[in-house]
């Protein structure tokens, strides 16, 4: 992977889990063959987990905003926080360390209605409506999926088996989601109106003599279980764990969706 591309460098060991973990947080993004655990915590915000089984490969991204985003010059942590962009990359990075397109399956999370304000355009509809185009145009499988809804979730992935255990969270367990993503959505905002007062004094009027023209950028709940959303080609989906369940063969099509903790 190259240092340049914002990879999640919160490592720790994982008690719960009993092995290697990595803490991604917005903008990040982490892939390995190792038997690790990769953790975030989502409100609006999506992650997509990506594996290929035969290769032994998997990743975790986690994005803010479906819009592109891509512009010359800017630094691949502010790109990570577009889906295109950090669905691009979590991709090619698994190609580049082994992994093959046409092997690939996903599973996506996020996406819930967590930032006050945001009833007219709800952000977390807009990243869940696109991670699901996105993966369809890119040919990618999704076969598990716990999107939208009202609730922060916390997500654990191995991508050396493809196991993901999901346990959602009240707002005043965590306020700090909604928070920090209050904030990102500031910080594009403001990044975009900067970016169009440099455009606009780049433009040149036509009717502009030339002497005035201007010159030209925490584990362990125990709620109930239910069904993942079906594929919507009819194919089953696998189901994902609880936090804190009782131990389970590893096994990502033999898991359960969790429910509020």
């Amino acid at each position: 992977m190259s240092s340049a591309l914002p990879i999640a460098t919160n490592l720790y060991y994982d008690n719960h889990f009993q092995r290697p973990g990595v803490k991604l947080l917005p903008n990040e993004f982490y892939t390995t063959h190792e038997d690790m655990v990769l953790v975030t915590v989502l409100g609006s915000c999506v992650a997509a987990c990506i594996q290929d089984r035969t290769a032994g490969i998997g990743g975790m991204n986690h994005f803010m905003l479906p819009d592109d985003g891509a512009e010359v010059g800017q630094p691949a942590s502010d790109s990570m926080r577009y889906g295109a962009y950090a669905m691009e990359v979590l991709i090619n990075e698994l190609i580049k360390a082994g992994g093959r397109r046409e092997r690939f399956e996903a599973k996506v999370f996020g996406g819930g209605a967590v930032l006050a304000g945001m009833t007219t355009i709800n952000i977390g509809d807009r990243n869940s409506e696109f991670v699901r185009r996105y993966l369809a145009l890119e040919k990618i499988r999704i076969v598990a999926e716990d999107l939208q809804g009202s609730h922060p979730r916390k997500v654990a992935f191995m991508p050396r088996t493809g196991q993901v255990m999901v346990k959602k969270l009240r707002l005043q367990q965590d306020p700090s989601v909604a928070e920090r993503e209050q904030a990102l959505v500031r910080q594009t905002a403001e990044a975009r109106a900067e970016r169009l007062a440099a455009a606009r004094k780049r433009v040149e009027l036509f009717s502009a003599p030339a002497a005035t023209r201007p010159k030209i950028e925490l584990f362990g709940s125990n709620g109930g279980s239910g069904s993942t959303a079906a594929n919507g080609a009819g194919a089953p989906r696998s189901r994902i764990e609880l936090f804190g369940s009782t131990p389970r063969p590893t096994n990502s099509n033999n898991a359960r969706t969790a429910e509020e903790a």
